[in-house]
């Protein structure tokens, strides 16, 4: 898991840089000053939480809580939604997609990556599955020499 968080984080990075200098060169008088500035939006939060989802990566190889992988799938569906509706946004003139349709797609990105937020918050109060593993391991093993005979456990 941790391998698939640090390459869709790098990929998501990639190509905010790639977007963006493909917004600052290609679409600069292709598009409208105001539509621009929503393009770069969408690259500023694709960036930060391509970093975001780098983080959960690597945060996987040191603690495995439940709550980490979620929050490294919720940034990687947020910006999907969040940016790539950006995206679609600045361009739909040029592409003649409705932004009625649009509309409804970014805060529901911006909510999941929240959520995202959240769930590295989360995650920090809960205990490393190794460590839970761990403890539950011992306290078999006790339980178990609590249940032995007296004259076994000499």
């Amino acid at each position: 898991m941790r391998k698939t968080f640090l390459r869709l984080g790098s990929l998501m990075a990639l190509t905010a840089v790639a977007l963006g200098a493909f917004g600052s060169h290609g679409l600069r008088g292709v598009i409208s000053s105001a539509e621009l500035e929503i393009f770069e939006i969408g690259v500023r939060y694709q960036f930060y939480h391509a970093l975001a989802t780098l983080v959960v990566g690597i945060l996987l190889y040191f603690r495995k809580t439940p709550m980490l992988p979620r929050a490294g799938w919720l940034f990687i569906g947020g910006v999907a939604l969040f940016s790539g509706s950006l995206y679609a946004l600045s361009v739909s003139d040029i592409f003649h997609i409705p932004k009625s349709f649009l509309g409804p797609i970014t805060p529901i990105g911006g909510i999941m990556l929240m959520l995202g937020w959240s769930a590295l918050i989360w995650s920090t109060f809960e205990e490393s599955e190794r460590a839970y593993r761990s403890r539950q391991k011992d306290a078999e093993k006790e339980l178990q020499k609590e249940q032995r005979p007296e004259h076994q456990q000499r």
